[in-house]
């Protein structure tokens, strides 16, 4: 996470900064600085939404001053690109590994679509908040964001391309359309599933993972 400087704060905020940063570093004491100050942004972003949750609201929910925030993030923005950021970086990791594993395409494919499931539902409210305020990001912000994105979607193409060269998939259907299904799906997630529902998050990656197996079936 890059350490920022803040422009423009109240007169005493660097003394503040240093006593939340080196609190940061303490051996049983509270949660890290960073760690506060994410989940107070997600609950609160999830509560409220991005643009009626204020700075102050934040670094009141975390119990710190406006100076240790802006020593780790540089900006309301930051807190958001990193919610986001830390669910992606976690799945891409995940895939990478899954993808790269010597089993069968159709088993390593069926693994990472139930895998995507599993994570974002387990991060649900990370996922939220970004898809419904991704657009108040920074132009610069989103357009970092849409490249990680492209990089999880093309590592994941590239699955589906091998079993279509291979035939053990159909390629009567366009690989990017196949992508855009499945992922249709999993952002769909916030919207309509409940942790009191009827199916485990395990049990609706099985599903989704089936449905998009048995659309390559050739």
């Amino acid at each position: 996470m890059t350490t920022r400087a803040g422009r423009g704060r109240p007169e005493g905020a660097d003394a503040a900064q240093a006593a939340d940063a080196a609190q940061a570093g303490g051996g049983g004491g509270p949660a890290p600085v960073p760690q506060r100050l994410m989940a107070a942004a997600t609950r609160l972003f999830a509560e409220r939404g991005f643009d009626r949750t204020s700075v102050q609201d934040i670094v009141e929910a975390a119990g710190v001053t406006k100076g240790a925030l802006y020593h780790y993030f540089g900006s309301k923005d930051d807190l958001l690109h990193e919610i986001y950021g830390r669910l992606l970086r976690l799945q891409q990791e995940r895939l990478d590994l899954l993808a790269g594993s010597e089993a069968p395409v159709a088993e390593r494919l069926r693994r990472a679509a139930a895998d995507v499931v599993v994570t974002t539902i387990d991060n649900l409210d990370d996922a939220m908040i970004f898809f419904r305020s991704m657009h108040q990001l920074s132009p610069e912000k989103q357009k970092q964001v849409r490249a990680e994105r492209r990089r999880y979607h093309e590592r994941f193409r590239a699955l589906i391309e091998e079993g279509q060269r291979s035939g053990e998939f159909s390629d009567a259907t366009p690989a990017d359309l196949v992508v855009d299904y499945h992922f249709g799906s999993v952002h769909h997630l916030s919207s309509w599933y409940r942790p009191d529902g009827r199916l485990t998050p395990q049990q609706v990656a099985d599903h989704l993972a089936d449905l998009l197996l048995r659309a390559l079936r050739p």
